[in-house]
């Protein structure tokens, strides 16, 4: 085993530039495809990124104006929604959805004060079936509960931003915060995954109707349903905006008045272009595998025919056909598992290192998340890629090899 391996050194040695430019063929064929899936995979998780904080089957449903006139109402007419359009969703589609919440917002500036700190922030009022539409990390204590709403407690849960703007490092749980001079006691904190920097408040509905004048009104309705396809989801998304209509008078080719997106919709619209871009990039792929291969065979073919007096002299001493065949493609395998494994590692090594920056990035800059994060390559796929590139090389460099090892040996040391 010794002699055999160097044998193959020393011929190699002896063919420097063709054993680096076959080398290189494959090293270059591998670490392309490697660089084409990461980025693909790159791109892919910067779009589930944007999906992270909301239910990928859900429907959010908010109110705006009339654009068409109807039923003895002008159009401009403003939608407001109650907590009697909540009640009727949940009643009219409960085989349909999984979580539903009405949200009450509080806009304009409504002070957030504790002790010496102050801000301005997100302050919303929902219903704990949100946090199962609406993402979020909890950090520390609870979440809004029933009880909350049901007997209109003063509980607020608020995000991390939040905390460290009024509370610094002290411990929030159990500490009263006022919004607009009204108490309310932190039960919770949480952190929105896709925006860390998200500086919002959640309160019980009930409570920040009854507190802050909402009456019954809702800002925003939202749903999570338990549709697997588009299909079934754009069903019940237009079968909410009919019975919506119908309720408040608007016409039924008014698609402006209520406005819902269909999350579902939108990600499986982004699942498919990304689909897309995954064939692309293994067309793109395959293709540059195929020219490593091209490269592999054409070099094979050079080496038998340089080599043909040589082989001849091996003959005549006593070598076998398979003898010389075996040498040749032994060789062939030896370049190219070398320099694919090269290659291999260094499209892993760089993506990883891309990996790392982009982290780094993101800790200051979250958007780079939304767009191109954690690019990374499916090891087996490349390792497979490098099996198949041997033995595409393989086969190619076989026939001239064969027909090397065919030659009478008076023919072959005559060869010029």
């Amino acid at each position: 085993m010794i002699d055999y391996l160097q044998e193959i050194f020393s011929t190699l040695k002896q063919n420097r530039l063709r054993a680096i430019m076959t080398g290189f063929s494959v090293a270059w064929g591998i670490f392309m495809l490697i660089l084409l899936l990461g980025s693909g995979k790159g791109l892919e998780n910067g779009m589930e990124f944007n999906f992270r904080s909301t239910s990928k089957n859900a429907l959010w449903i908010w109110s705006r104006r009339t654009q068409v006139a109807h039923d003895g109402l002008q159009a401009g007419r403003r939608i407001n929604f109650t907590d009697q359009d909540g009640q009727m969703i949940q009643r009219q589609f409960e085989d349909d959805m999984d979580n539903f919440s009405g949200r009450f917002h509080l806009w304009g500036n409504y002070a957030v004060t504790y002790e010496n700190e102050y801000g301005d922030f997100q302050i919303e009022g929902i219903m704990p079936e949100f946090k199962e539409i609406q993402l979020v990390d909890m950090l520390d204590g609870r979440y809004i509960n029933h009880l909350d709403i049901k007997q209109y407690r003063k509980s607020v849960i608020i995000s991390e931003p939040v905390q460290k703007h009024l509370f610094k490092e002290k411990e929030p749980l159990g500490e009263y915060i006022r919004i607009n001079g009204v108490p309310f006691m932190v039960v919770g904190t949480f952190v929105n995954p896709e925006d860390k920097d998200d500086k919002q408040l959640y309160m019980p509905l009930t409570t920040t109707q009854r507190v802050f004048n909402g009456n019954n009104r809702l800002n925003e309705m939202a749903i999570s349903t338990n549709a697997t396809t588009v299909a079934e989801n754009k069903r019940i998304e237009d079968e909410v905006r009919a019975l919506l209509q119908k309720r408040h008078r608007v016409a039924p080719e008014d698609k402006q008045a209520i406005g819902i997106w269909n999350t579902l919709e939108n990600f499986k619209q982004a699942q498919g272009v990304f689909a897309g871009i995954r064939w692309f990039v293994w067309v793109i792929g395959v293709m540059t595998i195929i020219a490593g291969i091209v490269g592999v065979s054409n070099i094979m073919i050079i080496l038998v025919k340089e080599r043909t007096k040589e082989i001849g002299i091996r003959k005549a001493i006593g070598a076998t056909p398979f003898s010389i065949i075996r040498l040749v493609l032994s060789e062939s395998v030896f370049i190219t598992a070398l320099a694919g494994f090269f290659g291999l590692v260094a499209g892993m090594g760089l993506l990883a290192g891309i990996s790392a920056i982009l982290q780094q990035v993101a800790q200051e800059n979250q958007d780079v998340q939304r767009a191109f994060f954690n690019p990374s390559a499916d090891l087996s796929v490349a390792l497979w890629a490098l099996v198949i590139l041997v033995t595409a090389g393989l086969v190619a460099g076989f026939i001239p090899a064969r027909r090397a090892s065919s030659i009478r040996p008076i023919e072959a040391l005559h060869d010029e």
